[in-house]
C-alpha cells in the first residue's frame, strides 16, 4: 500500500495498485461546538495497514474478506469506532466498526470497475466526569402500610427506594445510604437495602395502632459532606384475636313483667372484646339455670350483643324469680395466641318476674258444647268458667262478644257464664254455631281475655222422607205381571243417625191397586211392578200411585207421594218407542183400507150436518122459539162449566130483578122443620141500596134463619147491581130486545163463530120482516 499524507500531521492517503482500493483515514480531530473553529494536534497514534485485494466473480454463499482496519489507539475495549465512507460503502463493502474488518457482499468485475476509493476514520468517546450535586429522592413516598400485630421482630414491613442522580461508576456520588429519623425504637431500616422492620416484640394494636417512620437516604456512603433526602411511611398495626371477650360485671339483674308476650325480647346483654371485625364476634349461649327452658338468648351480628327471649309465659303468682348463666365466646380462634384464652367469658343474670294486673283467664283454651235442636228458648247449652290469675282473685263477669256474630242465637248468664238458646234452632239450616265469650275482672273492666265457643246442633227426626227427585215412570204396553218398571230412593233432611232405613209401602187406607204394586228392597230403596198384563194407552194413557214413605228415626215419620205412570209404547227388547196420542192408530195396526173407510164415514157425517143447516135457514125457523123458554133452552157451546143450564141451582129471576129475589125461599139441601119468613124491605128500599148492602142483608137473613143446618153452607146472590145506566150486558133478554146492533161481522170471525152467526142473522132478518 502506498501511502501519501494529504494534510500535516492530520491524515494519510494510502493507495494500492491500479485494481486496488485506497482508504482514507482521519485521526485526532476534535469537533468542538458549532460555530467554532476546529483546532489540530500533533498525532501521538498510527494506523495499522494491510493491503487489501479483492477477487472479481466471487461466488461464494459467504462475504468475501477484505482486510482489517486497525489503529495504536484500540485496546479493545469498545472506545474506538471504525467508519467506513466512500463508493460502496454500506453497499458492497462493509466495516465491523469494532474490528475494523471489511467484507464485500457483492461479486465483483474488474472489467467493468477496477479500483474503489473509500475513506476509513475513527471517532472517540470524552466522558464529563461526574461532582455530587444530585441528593437521593424517593420518588413513591408518602408510603401507606400495615403490619399485623404481636408480630415478631424483625418482621419485614416495607423496602423503600432512593434514587441518585450522580454517576454510580465514579466515586461515591450514587452510594447511598439509609437512615431511620423518626420511629424508634419500633422500627428499624437495613441502611443498604431500605428493608424497614418491626424493632420490638408483641407490639399490641389495642396499645397502640398507627406509628409515623420518617427514613432518610443520605448519598457519599452517609460520609460528611453528603447529600441526604427523606420520606414518611405510615404503619398501621392491623388487628388479630388476641383479646377474649370479657362482661364487665359477673352479676346482673333483669326485670320483666309477667304479662310480657312469648317470643318477645325482654333484655339485652354484651362481652366487651378489645378486638375488631370478625376477631370480636361472639356467640351468647345459655350453659345453666332454672330458667334455661322459660327464655332463649340469640346474638345481633351487627351490634355484637345476645338478645334474650322469653320462650314460656311468666306467671308471677307461680315462680317470681329465674337465674341463668350465660356465656359470650369468640367464634373466630387464633391458636398463634391460644396461650392468651380462654376466649371465652361467663356471667349470671338474675331476672325478677314483676307483678302484673292480668286479665281473666279460662279454663280452657276453646270450648265445644252440644244442643239439640227445636228445643225451646232458654235452654242450657253449656258453661265456660274463667278465673283472676292475680293473688286478689277478683270476681269475672262474661259476655258474648256479638260483633262476630250478627244474629243473636245465644245468650250467657253474666256471674256463672251459662251459655243458653236465645232462639229455637234448626240443625237442617244452621248446623254449627262459632261464637266468642269474653271475661273482664268485675274491679277493671278494661281487661278482657277471649275464648272460641263452638255448639254443634245435634238432629232431632223433624223431618219426614221424601221422594229424592220428581221420578218420570213409564210401563210399556206389553209389561207383564211382576214386571219392575222403575226403582225409587228417598231423602231425608234430618242427620243419618236419625234417617238411615227408610220403608216405602201403600195406603192402607186406600183400595188394592189393580195395576200396580211397591215392593221395598230394603235397601233405602223401592220398586214399582205392574199387577196385569198388557197395558193400553187408548184406554188410558196416564195412572197414578200414591205411595207412603217412613224413616226409622224416633219417633218414626212418614210422608205421602203420588207417581205418575204414563203408558207408552216399546219395542220388544223393552225400548220405548213412543209416549204420544197421535201414534194411537198406527199402533192398532190398521189397514189402509180401513182407514179410508173411517174417513168416508167422517165425510158423510159432515155432509149430513151441512144438509140439516141448509133445511133450517131455508124454514126461516129461529133456534129459541119464545122469549119464556130461554131458560130451558139454552145454547152452550164450548161451555164448561154447568151455568145458565143449571136450573135447579137457582131461580133466575132473581137476575133481572132483585125485587123478585125478596119472595119466600127455602134451602134446596134441607128441609126445614119450622117455617120462617123473613123480613121484607119495600121494593123503593131495595132499588136505594147497593150490592155490598144487599149481600150484607142475605148474611143476616141467613144467621138468623132456624132452618139453616148447623154448618157452613154455599148460597148464591148472582145480583149484578141495579140501575145501571148502560143496561143489563146478558145476551138472555137479547131475542126480546129490539137492538140496532148489526151482527154480520159475526161471519168474518171464522168457523168458531159461525154458528153464532146464523142464530142472530135469523133473529135478524125475523124483525126487518
Amino acid at each position: 500500500i502506498n501511502c501519501q499524507p494529504t494534510h500535516m500531521n492530520a491524515q494519510k492517503w494510502c493507495y494500492g495498485a491500479a485494481h486496488h482500493s485506497s482508504i482514507k483515514v482521519t485521526r485526532n480531530q476534535t469537533k468542538h461546538i458549532e460555530g467554532e473553529t476546529e483546532v489540530h494536534h500533533r498525532p501521538k497514534r498510527g494506523w495499522v495497514w494491510n493491503q487489501f485485494f479483492v477477487l472479481e466473480e466471487h461466488m461464494g454463499p459467504d462475504p468475501q474478506y477484505v482486510g482489517k482496519l486497525h489503529s495504536n489507539s484500540d485496546k479493545g475495549d469498545g472506545s474506538v469506532k471504525y467508519i467506513l465512507t466512500g463508493e460502496g460503502a454500506g453497499t458492497i463493502f462493509i466495516i465491523d466498526d469494532t474490528t475494523g474488518d471489511i467484507h464485500s457482499t457483492k461479486s465483483l468485475d474488474r472489467e467493468q470497475k477496477t479500483h474503489y476509493v473509500l475513506h476509513a476514520q475513527s471517532e472517540f468517546i470524552i466522558k464529563v466526569q461526574d461532582i455530587n450535586d444530585n441528593a437521593p429522592k424517593f420518588t413513591d413516598g408518602p408510603y401507606i402500610v400495615t403490619v399485623p400485630e404481636m408480630s415478631d421482630m424483625g418482621t419485614s414491613v416495607l423496602q423503600v427506594t432512593a434514587t441518585d442522580a450522580d454517576d454510580p461508576t465514579y466515586g461515591n456520588s450514587a452510594r447511598v445510604v439509609y437512615s431511620i429519623l423518626q420511629g424508634q425504637p419500633y422500627f428499624s431500616v437495613d441502611p443498604k437495602t431500605g428493608v424497614i422492620r418491626t424493632a420490638l416484640h408483641n407490639m399490641d394494636r389495642e396499645a397502640r395502632e398507627h406509628y409515623s417512620v420518617v427514613i432518610q437516604a443520605k448519598d457519599m456512603a452517609g460520609q460528611v459532606g453528603g447529600l441526604s433526602g427523606s420520606t414518611t411511611v405510615n404503619i398501621t398495626l392491623s388487628d388479630v384475636n388476641d383479646n377474649p371477650p370479657r362482661f364487665p360485671q359477673k352479676h346482673y339483674q333483669l326485670y320483666v313483667p309477667e304479662s310480657a308476650q312469648v317470643g318477645s325480647a325482654v333484655g339485652k346483654i354484651k362481652a366487651n372484646d378489645a378486638d375488631t371485625g370478625s376477631n370480636a364476634d361472639m356467640k351468647y349461649t345459655i350453659i345453666n339455670g332454672d330458667g334455661i327452658g322459660v327464655f332463649s338468648i340469640s346474638t345481633d351480628k351487627e351490634t355484637r350483643e345476645g338478645i334474650l327471649s322469653l320462650k314460656k309465659p311468666l306467671n308471677y303468682e307461680k315462680k317470681k324469680s329465674y337465674t341463668l348463666n350465660i356465656e359470650g365466646a369468640n367464634t373466630h380462634l387464633d391458636f398463634r395466641f391460644s396461650h392468651l384464652g380462654p376466649f371465652k367469658d361467663v356471667t349470671m343474670l338474675k331476672i325478677i318476674v314483676g307483678d302484673v294486673d292480668e286479665p281473666p283467664l279460662f279454663s280452657m283454651p276453646s270450648y265445644v258444647m252440644d244442643v239439640h235442636e227445636n228445643e225451646k228458648i232458654g235452654t242450657v247449652v253449656g258453661t265456660v268458667a274463667a278465673q283472676d290469675p292475680d293473688s286478689a282473685n277478683s270476681l269475672v263477669r262474661y259476655f258474648i262478644d256479638h260483633h262476630a256474630e250478627d244474629d243473636r242465637f245465644f245468650n250467657i248468664d253474666a256471674n256463672t257464664g251459662t251459655i243458653k238458646t236465645a232462639k229455637v234452632l234448626d240443625r237442617e239450616e244452621t248446623p254449627w254455631y262459632n261464637i266468642t265469650v269474653a271475661a273482664s275482672e268485675k274491679d277493671n273492666p278494661s281487661l278482657l281475655s277471649h275464648v272460641a265457643v263452638g255448639i254443634r246442633v245435634l238432629d232431632v227426626n223433624d223431618n219426614p222422607p221424601e221422594l229424592a227427585k220428581e221420578y218420570d215412570i213409564i210401563v210399556c204396553e206389553n209389561s207383564k205381571p211382576g214386571q219392575v218398571i222403575h226403582t225409587i230412593s228417598a231423602t231425608d233432611k234430618d242427620d243419618f243417625a236419625n234417617g238411615p232405613r227408610f220403608h216405602f209401602f201403600l195406603d192402607e187406607g186406600l183400595a188394592l191397586n189393580p195395576n200396580f204394586t211397591l215392593k221395598d228392597n230394603e235397601d233405602n230403596t223401592a220398586s214399582i211392578l205392574t199387577r196385569r198384563r198388557r197395558f193400553s194407552r187408548t184406554i188410558q194413557d196416564v195412572y197414578y200411585l200414591p205411595i207412603m214413605i217412613s224413616d226409622g228415626g224416633i219417633p218414626s215419620l212418614s210422608s205421602s207421594s203420588t207417581l205418575t205412570i204414563r203408558v207408552c209404547a216399546c219395542e220388544r227388547d223393552g225400548r220405548v218407542r213412543t209416549c204420544h196420542a197421535e201414534a194411537f192408530l198406527s199402533s192398532a195396526g190398521l189397514s189402509t183400507g180401513a182407514l179410508i173407510a173411517i174417513l168416508l164415514c167422517v165425510l158423510i157425517l159432515l155432509a149430513i150436518v151441512v144438509l140439516f143447516i141448509t133445511l133450517r135457514r131455508s124454514k126461516k125457523e129461529p133456534l129459541i122459539i119464545s122469549e119464556e123458554d130461554v131458560r130451558e133452552n139454552v145454547v152452550t157451546y164450548d161451555d164448561e162449566g154447568g151455568g145458565e143450564e143449571d136450573t135447579e141451582a137457582f131461580d133466575i129471576t132473581a137476575l133481572r130483578n132483585p125485587s123478585a129475589a125478596e119472595e119466600l125461599k127455602y134451602r134446596r139441601d134441607v128441609r126445614p122443620e119450622v117455617m120462617f119468613t123473613p123480613r121484607h124491605q119495600p121494593s123503593s128500599a131495595l132499588d136505594s141500596i147497593d150490592v155490598q148492602e144487599f149481600i150484607k142483608q142475605r148474611l143476616a137473613e141467613a144467621d138468623l134463619d132456624p132452618s139453616v143446618p148447623p154448618y157452613d153452607s154455599l148460597q148464591t146472590y148472582a145480583y149484578e147491581g141495579h140501575r145501571s145506566e148502560a143496561g143489563s150486558i146478558s145476551s138472555l133478554d137479547s131475542a126480546t130486545t129490539h137492538s140496532d146492533q148489526d151482527y154480520n161481522y159475526l161471519g168474518d170471525w171464522g168457523p168458531e163463530f159461525k154458528k153464532l152467526a146464523e142464530l142472530y142473522g135469523e133473529l135478524e132478518s125475523e124483525r126487518t120482516s
